[in-house]
């Protein structure tokens, strides 16, 4: 199993430990990125990448061993602490600069094979807003399954946190490792991921409102807006 790891933070609190802990119970191998000391630009709204190509991006180059990782991954987590209700600002840019994989313009194939897992802790509410930050992403992407788990730990570091606050989410860990091990290599989206799929297509394949051509050329080359499906579709 091949897991990618991005920390919406630099320092190593309570978010960090919990991914930490989910790794070691997937015992996979781990690629693993801090925010914003591996990637920390701000989406400059050029467009390119949506209107062009992914490459003119002018951030693509230091972005690019994210995405080479998060690509070949079985299973992708993203942690970030809840920030004033929402994900850290590190990680929001991050995510920005994959608009153009979005179903709407062009999705990455393999993202319909693999599973993500959301990762947020704060120290009393909050997660719910901040998964979903990144959920709507992993959702646009296609991601086949996504778990979320968000703990409000009491505490303001690991060190902190009760032992039996830890026990308990030892165990909520393993009952998601659990369920991310039973799935792997064979993920399949969900109805509702599928049938947004099949409304993007039906835009691209009809061209509508003078659709963007880089986005219609895209689906036509993958033969998606034929016969073929991305998840369907061998690695």
């Amino acid at each position: 199993m091949r897991i990618t790891i991005i920390n919406g933070q630099e320092h190593k609190g309570s978010t960090y430990n919990m991914g930490k802990l989910l790794t070691e119970k997937l015992s996979g191998d781990v690629t693993e990125f801090f925010l914003p000391r591996d990637f920390g630009e701000f989406c400059c709204g050029c467009t390119n990448c949506f209107g062009k190509n992914e490459a003119l991006c002018p951030h693509y180059e230091k972005l690019k061993p994210l995405t080479e990782a998060m690509d070949g991954a079985d299973v992708l987590i993203f942690t970030s602490p809840v920030y004033v209700y929402h994900c850290t600002g590190q990680m929001k840019a991050f995510l920005d600069h994959y608009g153009y994989r979005w179903m709407v313009h062009r999705p990455e194939e393999r993202m319909f094979s693999k599973q993500a897992v959301i990762l947020t802790t704060a120290a009393g509410a909050g997660m719910k807003s901040t998964a979903k930050d990144i959920k709507d992403s992993m959702f646009f992407w296609g991601v086949g399954k996504t778990y979320t788990y968000g703990k409000a730990v009491a505490a303001v570091s690991w060190d902190s946190v009760n032992e039996g606050k830890k026990a308990k989410i030892n165990a909520e860990l393993d009952k998601i490792a659990g369920k991310v091990k039973s799935r792997c290599g064979r993920v399949s989206p969900g109805i509702k991921t599928k049938a947004f799929f099949y409304i993007m297509r039906a835009m691209q394949k009809k061209d509508w409102i003078g659709w963007n051509k880089a986005d219609v050329d895209y689906w036509k080359e993958k033969g998606w807006t034929g016969k073929s499906r991305p998840w369907k579709n061998k690695k």
